[in-house]
């Protein structure tokens, strides 16, 4: 029996350290822009290489802070892909995969713009392969399944995977990216209903709903979730449980690299939720860990174990407000 199966992508990250070299300062109140020019050749000043993906991201998550953890998604061939396994072992991660794909593995490639920003060319490969007949059943045997963001056919896949959860009363946890909020609300109504907490941000959550956070976390909560979780970037993040509102402030930290926080931060609610059953303590877990992951490069370099997460939360005072609905 497992604490959490994670299903989701895995893929090798290349973070490219462009500087302000193709970064262009946008008209107010708009988003940045990379700007390429044809034909140039750019120096870029650093090149990393690293194992990511929403599904090995948070599995490794889950591990560090002491959960019996698999994940369960795609591989393909290769060394990339060999690369993927020895991380997920050496994490103490178990590889749910009877099926390999012929395919490469995804690759992300980050750019890291001005300010540390930053943007992903991503190419899911094998990822986006996995069927319900690659799904290894019989080993579903789990407290919780974390389902980050996966597309189509791979989507499908999940849908069923969590429509066995909710048959087998098991719980789970969802946490969508924009490009699938964007598809609405219809789209995504199966997995809603099967969701017992749901995680988005801020921008994805109004692809579903309208008006206020507070507003759009009550009607999410009515597609089916117990919990929805909303953050807001660097203002901070919210919670609703059908009985309360909760507001977790950011803190001010240094940001070195952001890709994987919002991973860190969900990994880390569930990690809290799981061992204290408190939703106060369940959002302190999610930002020091968030906030961990943030001042590193990498997506899994930083985060932390249960006994280093109640190490910060001792010496910062995270607080939470709290009020009834």
């Amino acid at each position: 029996m497992y604490d959490v199966i994670c299903f989701g992508s895995a893929t090798v990250d290349i973070f490219v350290n462009t500087g302000d070299k193709l970064f262009r300062r946008p008209p107010p109140h708009k988003k940045g822009c990379i700007t390429v020019p044809f034909g140039d050749k750019i120096v870029v000043s650093d090149v990393r290489f690293d194992v990511g993906g929403g599904g090995t991201n948070t599995a490794v998550a889950f591990s560090r802070m002491g959960f019996r953890t698999a994940w369960m998604g795609k591989l393909g061939q290769g060394e990339s892909t060999q690369k993927i396994v020895n991380c997920l072992r050496k994490e103490k991660v178990k590889v749910l995969v009877d099926k390999r794909s012929q395919e490469e593995p995804g690759v992300s490639i980050i750019l890291d713009a001005k300010g540390h920003d930053r943007t992903v060319l991503t190419h899911k490969g094998c990822n986006n392969d996995i069927s319900w007949s690659d799904v290894p059943v019989r080993k579903l045997k789990t407290r919780w399944i974390y389902c980050s963001s996966m597309m189509d056919h791979a989507f499908r896949t999940q849908e069923n995977v969590c429509l066995y959860a909710k048959r087998h009363k098991i719980n789970v946890m969802y946490n969508p990216s924009l490009y699938t909020t964007k598809k609405g609300r219809a789209y995504l109504a199966r997995m809603l209903k099967c969701t017992t907490i749901l995680s988005l941000n801020k921008e994805e959550a109004e692809q579903l709903v309208s008006g206020s956070i507070e507003q759009m976390a009550e009607k999410l909560s009515l597609l089916g979730p117990q919990i929805v979780i909303i953050t807001n970037g660097a203002e901070g993040a919210y919670a609703y449980d059908r009985k309360h509102f909760y507001f977790v402030k950011g803190q001010p930290v240094k940001v070195v690299e952001s890709t994987g926080a919002g991973d860190a931060f969900s990994s880390g609610f569930l990690s809290g939720f799981i061992k204290t059953g408190s939703m106060e303590l369940a959002l302190r877990f999610g930002v020091v860990n968030a906030q961990s992951v943030i001042q590193y490069f990498g997506a899994k370099n930083v985060l932390l174990t249960e006994k280093q997460a109640y190490a910060i939360m001792h010496k910062k005072n995270v607080r939470i407000v709290k009020k009834k609905c």
